[in-house]
């Protein structure tokens, strides 16, 4: 099983202003999959989003991080720069599926600027700021994380040699 570090950016969220359900929507799907080490709501603030990833990947050591809210055009909506911020390696193809499969069903999602890229041994994935994106979004991802996580933290060998 891997380890999971879930961060919400919500400025109401983080002042109790909003019960933060997509956390908890992470959360419920990836049972099974992944073991929630921490999970934590924050301002929308691009230096607190920054060091809660950079604690998560690099202090608790988990394995994933999953962001929820902060990557629409608000002005307030920093997820993407924290990210970018902290990242090693760029993940594209993940942001690039969840805005594919997400089209499909509004054409609003060609304006999210989720990102996803590694940290050292951690996978770090910026989600929409609702439960129904959340939804959507991990549920294009869910079929392959398993297969990435594996490969990422070496729990898993040649690529070639696995089932598709």
């Amino acid at each position: 099983m891997f380890s999971v570090g879930i961060i919400t950016a919500s400025d109401k969220g983080s002042c109790g202003q909003r019960e933060d359900i997509s956390g908890k929507t992470i959360a419920t799907m990836l049972e099974g999959l992944c073991e929630v080490k921490h999970y934590v709501v924050v301002p929308d603030d691009q230096l607190v989003l920054s060091n809660e990833i950079i604690n998560m990947a690099d202090t608790i050591k988990v394995d994933l991080v999953l962001t929820t809210g902060g990557t629409g055009f608000g002005p307030r909506d920093v997820t993407p720069e924290a990210t970018l911020a902290v990242i090693d390696r760029h993940v594209p193809g993940i942001p690039e599926a969840m805005r594919q499969e997400s089209l499909k069903k509004t054409s609003r999602a060609m304006l999210s600027r989720a990102v996803a890229g590694i940290r050292g041994r951690t996978l770090i994935i910026n989600l929409p700021g609702s439960p129904k994106g959340v939804a959507e979004c991990l549920g294009v991802v869910l079929p392959v994380l398993e297969h990435g996580l594996a490969i990422m933290t070496g729990k898993a060998e040649e690529c070639g040699n696995e089932k598709k």
